[in-house]
């Protein structure tokens, strides 16, 4: 069986045509669409499709072609760009034939055409030089391949442009039979000049990183974690629209029929750790950098297959649908982490997910966390807790002008209190804090989300 992994950055006009040629061939039993944090409606038309849709924990293909494939079930995997053009050539299995006859181990596409301008000028020259026995390949920047996924975990993916030259690098220093094979023929748009150039580099760069040809203060660049993007202006995208009505919705215990850390400790052993923590008389903030370093080593795989087997509530993704038609953005703020959270809202088809931003380098947590400013407190906190989901609850509402009367807030945690209290309207679901109950103005358990609808506008 195959899995099709089709990292996707700003392709809301293709992605679909895009899955629905991998659907075309029958050995695909799945299709992850890993979004590389897009501006546009990528994600919203891939789930049109009913794949698997995932956000990459940073900018750049390599990273979401690197978590696409950790997050594979299939142990043959073909990577296809999102912005492929429709034609009649059953792609998948050109690509995964030498695979399955047992030919290859790699397989790299070329189309019938001229390659291009930067594998002729740049790329063709440099593997002349270093890599005499790559020549060989037609087009050996093209980035529709296919292999195994026991080989892809022994190489590297750069996360630029050179991903692509790179693991051709990486497969001939493995030893692996690789095959080329035509996949039709295609019309590529033309990159500018300065795109081209911003090209070469990343391209170079990936080529003289394999023969060694790095200074020492490039090399500690390489090895340095990516810069973290601005989450909270990411994550408001969605509310461009000038929205006029929000409802906020806590993640564990509320979405969740459980919680993420929770449910991490007891798969990862750290529950004793984790508990006398939460038992300390420090401060939330001091508590959640204590937490993260619990983390540290896991892939970004695992942390997803941990909050994937933790169940949704039954209907949350209607009553998210029927509040939407009514004109309300829907969003998460949770304690937990920005990349599990914006699992969930993936799952959910929510609009937007703000928490703090766990740091990964090279999809393996760090152990390192980020705590958005706009969660600590400043001269307009209504509280006086060092960092409060309240912050961001009305730092939101300022910023787009929604007003309180016309905001939502759903939650069931101590760290809720102060965002239930504050909205127009508070609810407070399944709670086992006296203290949410205290402060909503409705209270409500049972596992259907839809009492939320009767009591909103």
């Amino acid at each position: 069986m195959v899995s099709v992994i089709i990292p996707a950055l700003n392709e809301e006009k293709t992605i679909r045509q895009v899955i629905r040629q991998a659907k075309r061939n029958e050995m695909v039993t799945e299709i992850i669409v890993v979004d590389d944090m897009s501006t546009d409606d990528t994600i919203a038309e891939a789930r049109k499709e009913d794949v698997r849709v995932i956000t990459s924990t940073h900018v750049g293909k390599g990273d979401a072609m690197r978590e696409g494939m950790m997050m594979a079930k299939n142990d043959i995997l073909v990577f296809l760009e999102a912005d492929l053009p429709s034609y009649e050539e059953d792609i998948v299995a050109k690509l995964t034939a030498p695979l399955i006859s047992g030919e290859a181990d790699f397989v790299k596409s070329y189309f019938e055409r001229q390659s291009g301008r930067m594998a002729e000028i740049l790329a063709k020259p440099l593997l002349d030089t270093f890599f005499p026995h790559l020549l060989k390949f037609k087009q050996p920047l093209s980035g529709m391949i296919a292999g195994r996924k026991s080989i892809f975990q022994k190489v590297e993916f750069d996360n630029d442009y050179g991903v692509d030259i790179g693991l051709l690098i990486d497969m001939h220093h493995l030893q692996a039979r690789i095959a080329e094979v035509c996949i039709g023929e295609v019309e590529v748009d033309r990159h500018p000049l300065h795109v081209l150039s911003r090209m070469a580099k990343q391209v170079a760069g990936a080529i003289f990183k394999r023969v060694n040809i790095f200074d020492s203060s490039r090399r500690q660049e390489e090895d340095a974690p990516p810069p973290m993007r601005e989450q909270v202006e990411f994550a408001l995208k969605e509310m461009e629209r000038s929205p006029r009505k929000m409802i906020v919705f806590d993640m564990d215990n509320t979405l969740l029929q459980g919680s993420f850390i929770q449910k991490a400790a007891e798969q990862f052993g750290f529950t004793r750790e984790l508990q006398d923590i939460l038992s300390q008389q420090k401060s939330n903030y001091i508590k959640t950098q204590k937490i993260a370093r619990l983390l540290e080593g896991r892939t970004f795989a695992e942390l997803i297959h941990v909050v994937e087997s933790i169940p949704l509530i039954g209907d949350a993704v209607l009553v998210i649908r029927e509040l939407q038609v009514r004109g309300y953005v829907c969003g998460i703020i949770s304690d937990s982490y920005h990349a599990i959270a914006n699992h969930v809202k993936n799952l959910l088809g929510l609009d937007f997910t703000l928490g703090n931003e766990l740091e990964f380098r090279k999809s393996v947590a760090t152990g390192e966390v980020r705590i958005p400013s706009q969660l600590l407190k400043d001269r307009f906190s209504q509280c006086d807790h060092d960092h409060c989901k309240s912050n961001m609850f009305q730092y939101i509402l300022h910023r787009f002008g929604i007003s309180l009367a016309d905001s939502v807030a759903v939650g069931d945690g101590e760290n809720d209190i102060c965002m239930v209290k504050m909205a127009g309207t508070g609810i407070s679901f399944n709670s086992v804090t006296p203290g949410v109950d205290a402060v909503a103005d409705y209270v409500f358990r049972g596992d259907s989300l839809k009492p939320v609808l009767e009591v909103v506008r």
